[in-house]
């Protein structure tokens, strides 16, 4: 729909009703009692839909909308398949607009389209709606495992946005991590197109391994305040498929490997059953601390409860060169020391498996409470392999 661009009467729809504490969200209830017949309407988040508001304003009369982010959004702004001429503003661009409403008997206000905006460096940046660690259920491996396109997705839909019936050019464009878990999930089916035999632990470990960590300015991903994202909000990193397919070294894990991860949960033998498809008695397997798996990642906790020298093993499998080298670079998590032993890793053929042993002490001088984060890196002359490591001190 072409919209003219031209100045139009402007209405906050908190102000329309104030005895009516939903009428902020604009409502199909509220807003069939007021009277916003051709102004710009400002509608905040919350409540229903925002396709749903949309077509509350436009069956009351409303010409176009305006929404607005509650401070948890912050800066996360979407297109949608509305009904009507819409924009979506930040949190703080919508305390200007509501200051500018009251600042004036008669506010106007116009939505000019100016065109598609490509090459934001700032991107990627992690939505207000993408999963945050830690992972409670089992805090010894860290959660997000990665990040991947969420945002804005147009793609292919079954039928017409616009109920055209004579189209077949039938898209949509919407966001949330139902729209980040299909790229997650092409990209592993194109690793084992190109990997057959890599298990799934191996694909998750090269996707992880190689992931980015840095936006396209070159500067830590950000969150949706625009701030640098932490590590249960980025995980290992967002992303990059091209590199995830030659990553170097992979951390796998076999079916086998999980019963004492499972066990040491102490999950009873029946829910491990459920989840092995097989009968399962931990009082006879070994148990293993969560952050013993063989993960391509590190979480820990130290609290006074607990040692305040942590060890555990990782094995990385050679996918890259017969002969080749990598040595390990440390970046300590803020308070904890970490060592690796050894400190380089030399490997004779491919698929070679060899064994490294990390410790993470947490310093004397620390007297940090809350997340720190760090990482290490294993690197050969043509790759590296980055691990992060998250560690919550109480």
């Amino acid at each position: 729909m072409d919209f003219p661009p031209t100045s139009l009467p402007l209405v906050y729809a908190g102000m329309l009703n104030t005895s009516d504490r939903n009428i902020q969200f604009c409502t199909a209830a509220s807003l069939n009692r007021t009277d916003i017949r051709g102004k710009i309407v400002v509608c905040e988040i919350g409540f229903t839909t925002r396709i749903a508001k949309g077509r509350a304003v436009k069956a009351a009369g409303g010409a176009a909308m305006i929404l607005v982010n509650p401070a948890s959004y912050a800066n996360l702004t979407l297109s949608e398949s509305h009904v009507l001429p819409a924009t979506h503003v930040s949190y703080a661009d919508g305390l200007k607009i509501k200051t500018y409403i009251n600042s004036t008997s008669t506010p106007t206000a116009a939505i000019v389209f100016k065109g598609t905006i490509i090459g934001d460096d700032r991107a990627p940046v992690v939505a207000a709606f993408s999963s945050r660690g830690p992972n409670y259920v089992s805090r010894g491996i860290l959660k997000p495992d990665i990040l991947g396109p969420g945002v804005n997705i147009l793609a292919a839909w079954p039928v017409s946005v616009e109920n055209n019936t004579n189209t077949n050019a039938t898209f949509n464009i919407i966001s949330g991590t139902s729209m980040s878990c299909p790229h997650l999930s092409g990209v592993a089916a194109l690793l084992k197109s190109s990997h057959p035999d890599w298990s799934p632990a191996a694909i998750k470990s090269a996707i992880m391994t190689t992931a980015d960590i840095l936006n396209l300015a070159q500067n830590p991903i950000e969150d949706e305040r625009f701030l640098p994202a932490n590590i249960f909000a980025t995980g290992s990193g967002h992303v990059n498929p091209s590199r995830a397919n030659n990553p170097g070294l992979i951390y796998d894990i076999q079916p086998k490997d999980y019963i004492p991860y499972l066990c040491g949960l102490n999950y009873t033998d029946r829910q491990v059953a459920s989840i092995l498809q097989r009968k399962v008695n931990c009082s006879a397997e070994s148990r293993i601390p969560e952050a013993q798996l063989n993960y391509p990642s590190f979480a820990l906790t130290f609290s006074p409860f607990q040692p305040t020298v942590q060890t555990y093993t990782r094995t990385v499998t050679n996918v890259g060169e017969a002969n080749s080298s990598y040595v390990v670079k440390i970046v300590p998590p803020p308070g904890i020391d970490v060592v690796v032993e050894p400190s380089k890793l030399d490997f004779l053929e491919v698929n070679q498996k060899l064994q490294y042993q990390v410790t993470f002490s947490r310093l004397n001088s620390s007297s940090n409470i809350g997340v720190v984060q760090g990482y290490l890196k294993w690197n050969s002359s043509r790759r590296s392999v980055r691990s992060p490591i998250a560690v919550i001190l109480r």
